[in-house]
């Protein structure tokens, strides 16, 4: 849940969090990096961190994951200047996004095949609910302070967290082999690093924080001059390149402890996966969906992500042992990722457009549209449990083939709906609360049926493809989505007697939405009839027939 609202909490924090960056309104462009440094972070490394979480004990991976989440909060909360900034939110979406496929691993190393719906329902719930608190909890924050005491409470929620894993979780996330994770180093070694360090904490932290006592004082000023003069950076000065050498430092020193861990992992596929799904999402998570697919650097990362792709398959056939090991995408795996990209794809459409066609009747703010949203994000998680309960009596495919038709019949409805459909409080919320409620009936089934199918020492892996396989679905259904509709919107607007007349133009922004709407009832429906592929029996019910 945490992770979940990190994603969405800088909704309302976004201008202002611009202007601590030294950035205008009227530079909202420039702004996008702070989104998707997280979206980047948060599904680049997945596959990594998913083979991980199968090498060592998930409550490693947790507090690991939770650990880098904290630094990227604090280093926000302190940055006052953009590439900051954005490294911050690049190691909020990384911890963020570990977090998933090692909690998925967890229930299915503490559940056996068929008593998992509930727990995997309650994940899929709370994650889902982080959606919903997320903008609000912002909203809340910017009552009562600034916009740095949002990824100031971030640090105390992620600190909380790890303690009481730590103190809760000592059994929990059983390693498979645990006794090869990586060589002891001696106590003076680990002393020397421990030091390293703490001098790169206190240096990092005085580059980014730069109390105002030493920067204006004569005798201690000089390390927080910045190298360029008149640039105002607080990393590019004397004390900012000390913490950055403290922290190659350290990494050098420390390298012995997590290298040959990485490298088991197949850092090289690792890599070339990043680097691949990195390219996809700079593409079109910086493209303005209201006017543009891709992004300003998409056709330079596009040809670099298809190399990394076939690189990435190169290695799977060539590496003794792959990132993805043969024989992990079996069975039920692979048709639960295909529904997981088509309900990404349903679920961005949702997202993003039901905000849009509210703010097309000309009169509604970006938080009034936003506020509209909600009644289909509260139905979310609602579904997500009410899907984990029907698993102990019906088979996967039973319970997420149904919440999808069942969301592809709300959006068809929605691709009916006109500028002044949302005026209709009852009957909007109605459909809203019925695709909520379908797309969350899905999330347990999904996970379920891949995780039942998965390999015993691949639960990690399994997780991290199937988030990874929503991730994609949302980016890339948002992008070729809206190139249909913005298609159809500049039809619409050729045949206008007067191209000029707003109030024309806002209705051939309605047929942009509708068709998009309709796209994503397409995508709904697909993954409704390849949802039956996930089963129809529960395994509770067939081990108890069986014994």
């Amino acid at each position: 849940m945490l992770a979940a609202a990190d994603t969405y909490v800088v909704v309302l924090a976004l201008p202002d969090m611009m202007a601590g960056a030294g950035l205008g309104i009227q530079a909202l462009q420039r702004g996008t990096p702070i989104i998707s440094g997280f979206l980047l972070g948060y599904i680049a490394v997945l596959p990594l961190i998913g083979r991980l979480a199968d090498l060592v004990p998930r409550r490693h991976i947790l507090i690991a994951c939770l650990a880098i989440f904290v630094v990227g909060s604090a280093v926000t909360a302190v940055a006052v200047e953009l590439p900051v900034m954005v490294g911050g939110r690049f190691l909020q979406g990384l911890g963020g996004g570990g977090l998933v496929p090692a909690t998925l691993a967890l229930v299915a190393d503490l559940w056996p095949p068929g008593r998992r719906g509930m727990p995997l329902g309650l994940v899929g719930a709370v994650q889902e609910l982080g959606a919903v608190l997320g903008p609000l909890l912002g909203a809340a924050v910017l009552l009562v302070s600034t916009w740095r005491a949002i990824f100031w409470l971030n640090v105390t929620l992620g600190v909380l967290c790890a303690l009481a894993i730590w103190a809760l979780g000592r059994t929990a996330g059983r390693s498979r082999d645990e006794g090869a994770v990586a060589r002891r180093s001696s106590r003076l070694m680990s002393l020397l690093i421990v030091v390293v360090a703490l001098i790169a904490t206190v240096l990092t932290v005085l580059a980014l924080w730069a109390p105002q006592a030493l920067v204006t004082s004569v005798a201690y000023g000089e390390p927080f001059v910045p190298l360029a003069p008149g640039s105002g950076s607080r990393a590019a000065t004397p004390i900012g390149l000390a913490a950055a050498v403290a922290i190659l430092v350290l990494g050098l020193l420390s390298a012995p402890r997590w290298l040959p861990l990485l490298l088991r992992a197949d850092l090289l596929g690792a890599t070339l996966v990043a680097l691949a799904l990195g390219s996809l999402v700079l593409t079109f998570s910086s493209a303005d969906p209201e006017t543009e697919v891709l992004g300003p650097w998409g056709l330079w990362l596009l040809p670099v992500g298809a190399v990394a792709v076939v690189g990435f398959v190169i290695r799977q056939r060539t590496a003794a042992d792959p990132l993805v090991a043969p024989g992990v995408v079996r069975g039920r795996v692979g048709p639960a990722l295909v529904v997981s990209l088509l309900v990404g794809a349903a679920l961005v459409a949702i997202v993003v457009d039901v905000p849009l066609l509210a703010r097309l009747d000309g009169e509604t703010t970006q938080t009034q549209a936003a506020l509209v949203l909600v009644r289909f994000l509260v139905a979310v998680p609602v579904g997500a449990v009410l899907g984990g309960l029907l698993l102990r009596r019906i088979g996967p495919g039973l319970v997420a083939a149904p919440g999808l038709a069942l969301a592809a019949g709300a959006l068809v409805v929605m691709a009916t709906w006109t500028r002044g459909s949302l005026a209709e409080d009852v009957s909007t919320t109605l459909v809203l609360a019925a695709a909520g409620l379908g797309v969350g009936l899905a999330i347990a089934p999904v996970n379920d049926a891949a995780l039942a199918d998965a390999r015993d020492d691949a639960h990690g892996t399994v997780s991290s493809l199937v988030v990874v396989a929503r991730m994609v679905g949302m980016v890339v259904g948002l992008a070729l989505l809206t190139a249909v509709g913005l298609r159809r919107f500049y039809d619409a607007v050729a045949l206008l007697p007067d191209p000029t007349d707003a109030q024309a133009l806002l209705d051939a922004g309605v047929v942009q939405v509708q068709t998009v709407f309709t796209g994503a009832a397409i995508a709904a429906a697909l993954a409704a009839l390849l949802a039956l592929r996930l089963g129809r029996r529960s395994a509770d019910r067939d081990r108890v027939t069986a014994s």
